[in-house]
Order: C-alpha cells, then sequence, then structure tokens
C-alpha cells in the first residue's frame, strides 16, 4: 500500500519520491502506461486547413504523422513504414544530417497520398496501402493487410488528441469525452471551436513534466513568484492561494477584465460568456500534458511535450475569436506579452525545484494544505504506475 499520506502533525502530505522526476526509468515507464495510453493533446485543427496538409509530430519519442484527407477529416497514423520501417515522412524540426543531404522521392504528395521514400510504397491519407512496386494482388500478399499503423484521434473545441494505443489493445471506454470528463462542461460558453491562434511561443524548459503540471495547478507560489499577475488578479497572493474558487473562476481586481499588464483591453468579450466570465479567468488542467487558461477574450493554450525525465518542450498558444481577428487594428500583445513574463517567471522557479530534487538529500517534498490539487498529480501517476512507499 502507499505510504502516501496527510502528516496529522504538520497538515502535509508527502509528494512523489523525487525518484520521479530524474529517473529515466520511471519516465520510460510514464511513456508506456501514460504518455502512449491516454488521450494527448497535440495541436489545433486550423494547422491543417487543406486537404493534403501534414505535421510530423514527436510524442514521447513515437514520430506521429497527421494529415487533412481529402473527405476533410484529420487522420493520424506512426510515422513508418509497413514493409521495411522507413520513415514516412520527415518532421521541419528534424531536418537532415549533411550525410542525408540529398533529395528523397517520398512524403506526403498533396491530396495523392503518403510514399515510403525506400521502396516506393504507397498510402492513401487515410492510411489504406494503394501500391507496392512489384506486387501482385494474391493470395500472398493483400494490401488491405498493410494499411499504417493507426493512432487514435479525437478533437474537442478545436483541439485535436492523439491516442498512441490505439489498435493495440481492447478499448474499456477509452474516449476522449470520458477523459475530459466535466472540463466540457464548466468550460461551455467559450467558442474554443471559433478561435484561432494569433501567435506561438515555444519554450524548452530542463524541468521534469510533473513539476510543470503542479506548478500550474496551485497558486501557493503566486505572490512570491508573479508579482505583475497578483496585481491583476490579487485573490492569487491572498491566503497563500487557498480556497480559489476555479468552477467559478477567479475575480480580477475592480476594473480590470483580463490578462494584461494593464488587466484591460479594446478587444470584446467572447460572445456567450455569462457575467462572471467576462470579468474572471478560468484555469483547466487536462491530464497528462494540456493546460488552458481562459480570459474573457482571448486564451492561452499549454501544449507539453516531455522530452525526457528532466526536459520538457512547452508551446503555449494564444488564441483570439476570429471575428476579433478580423478587425482593424487587431492587436494580441498585450496579452502575449504578459503571458510571456508569466510563463518565463514559471519555468524559472521550475528549473529550481529540478535542480533542487537532483540533490542527495532530497528524497520527496511535502505539499501544504493550499497545494491539495498539487496533489492530484500524484494520485494520477500512482493509478497508472502503481503505489509508492516514499520512504524507500
Amino acid at each position: 500500500m502507499s505510504d502516501i499520506k496527510q502528516n496529522q502533525s504538520g497538515g502535509l502530505q508527502k509528494s512523489l519520491p523525487s525518484s520521479y522526476y530524474v529517473s529515466e526509468e520511471i519516465f520510460a515507464q510514464e511513456k508506456e502506461r501514460i504518455f502512449y495510453r491516454e488521450w494527448f493533446c497535440a495541436g489545433r485543427e486550423e494547422q491543417l486547413p487543406n486537404a493534403g496538409d501534414f505535421v510530423v509530430l514527436d510524442v514521447a519519442g513515437e514520430s506521429v504523422l497527421v494529415v487533412r484527407t481529402k473527405e476533410g477529416y484529420l487522420k493520424a497514423h506512426y510515422n513508418v513504414c509497413r514493409h521495411r520501417g522507413a520513415r514516412l515522412c520527415t518532421s521541419a524540426a528534424e531536418g537532415n544530417s549533411k550525410a542525408e543531404d540529398v533529395q528523397l522521392k517520398g512524403g506526403v504528395l498533396g491530396t495523392t497520398g503518403i510514399r515510403c521514400p525506400y521502396h516506393q510504397w504507397t498510402y492513401a491519407l487515410d492510411g489504406r496501402l494503394l501500391h507496392a512496386p512489384h506486387f501482385a494482388e494474391g493470395e500472398e500478399f493483400s494490401k488491405s493487410d498493410f494499411s499504417l499503423y493507426p493512432v487514435g484521434l479525437e478533437t474537442w473545441g478545436g483541439f485535436f488528441f492523439l491516442k498512441l494505443s490505439a489498435g493495440e489493445l481492447p478499448e474499456k471506454g477509452g474516449s476522449l469525452q470520458e477523459q475530459l470528463g466535466e472540463i466540457t462542461t464548466r468550460v461551455k460558453r467559450y467558442p474554443l471551436s471559433e478561435l484561432r491562434t494569433a501567435s506561438t511561443i515555444t519554450y524548452d524548459v530542463r524541468t521534469n513534466w510533473k513539476a510543470i503540471l503542479e506548478n500550474y495547478n496551485e497558486c501557493y507560489h503566486c505572490g512570491g513568484v508573479h508579482p505583475e499577475l497578483c496585481e491583476v488578479v490579487p485573490a492569487f497572493r491572498q491566503q497563500g492561494g487557498a480556497q480559489l474558487d476555479w468552477e467559478r473562476g477567479i475575480p480580477h481586481r475592480e476594473g480590470a477584465t483580463t490578462f494584461s499588464f494593464s488587466g484591460t483591453t479594446t478587444r470584446a468579450p467572447f460572445p456567450g460568456l455569462n457575467d462572471d466570465e467576462k470579468v474572471r479567468h478560468k484555469g483547466e488542467l487536462i491530464y497528462p500534458n494540456f493546460m488552458l487558461s481562459l480570459a474573457a477574450d482571448h486564451v492561452a493554450a499549454f501544449f507539453l511535450w516531455p522530452i525526457s525525465a528532466q526536459e520538457t518542450r512547452i508551446t503555449c498558444s494564444f488564441l483570439f475569436h476570429a471575428d476579433e481577428m478580423k478587425k482593424p487594428g487587431f492587436a494580441p500583445e498585450d496579452a502575449m506579452e504578459f503571458w510571456d513574463l508569466v510563463n518565463r517567471q514559471d519555468w524559472a522557479i521550475c528549473r529550481r525545484v529540478q535542480q533542487g530534487m537532483n540533490s542527495r538529500v532530497h528524497k520527496f517534498g511535502y505539499y501544504a494544505p493550499m497545494e491539495d490539487l498539487s496533489a492530484d498529480i500524484r494520485r494520477y501517476v500512482m493509478e497508472r504506475l502503481g503505489p509508492v512507499n516514499v520512504d524507500e
């Protein structure tokens, strides 16, 4: 049984052991039991507007190809040819080494299909094998047996989520809606599918993914780390960030309505919000890798891409209503610059935490009473990796 329980003398609860934040062995278990089994938020539908558009994504070390089919829907496949396993497409981030700096005939060929550059096996955008040179359909070879390995893909609010275990094991439920739970109800008035990305900032943070989620899930740190944020939302520093009503939303200071240095903006609030949502801030943590912060006029969406036990890439996209973006003089910088400061403050303190957890004397941390939500990551991980004894 787990030894993680409340310390009656101090009102504290022990965190996961430090090894869970620094061990590559633990990270390998997380990849298999979390990132390859859960719905993983990977992008926005708007990234692929036309048939034949595609993107190559690295999901915890696995290369995934997402394409827009002729019929207009998104489809995801492992980026692996069924013949000899060659990588079908190269992402822009990967590039080529000098030894590979040649043109290869392959990849996504518009709406024609996906061609392997090795032996020219060609697949439809939906993954069906269309052509294998010098192979004839017959008793010993059937194209239907060689479709690309599937990756599950579902959408919500204009975001697309991937499930790398699709087709491997019988699913017990396992729909995206089941994973999202009540989140969809809590944010139902925000027109997420009608929003568009104005800009994106990518951060490489030398910190374990769980430490970043834990930091997002509490505001005990806000008074000391985020003075500018607390000027706009004083509730974040009151009572150590305790007793915040996230379901209703957190109030801004008097006269403030959004996350900017002034707390104000010329942008109209999203249509359909209730009176609270026009003056309050909401936040949602969607395990395992998605953080969503909702203001009345914009949304900051954080995609976490775990790279190793001690490194995470974070993509922060700034979303605004499509109608607002069409207006003359639309300028998103007031929100983006504010968020960039707050983000860099968070990543810097998370890096300090990661450095400390690498110390030989640090065996585990503690959650204070006002950090109850942070303990969720502990329960989430133990449900998937098994119980832990923090004293071992």
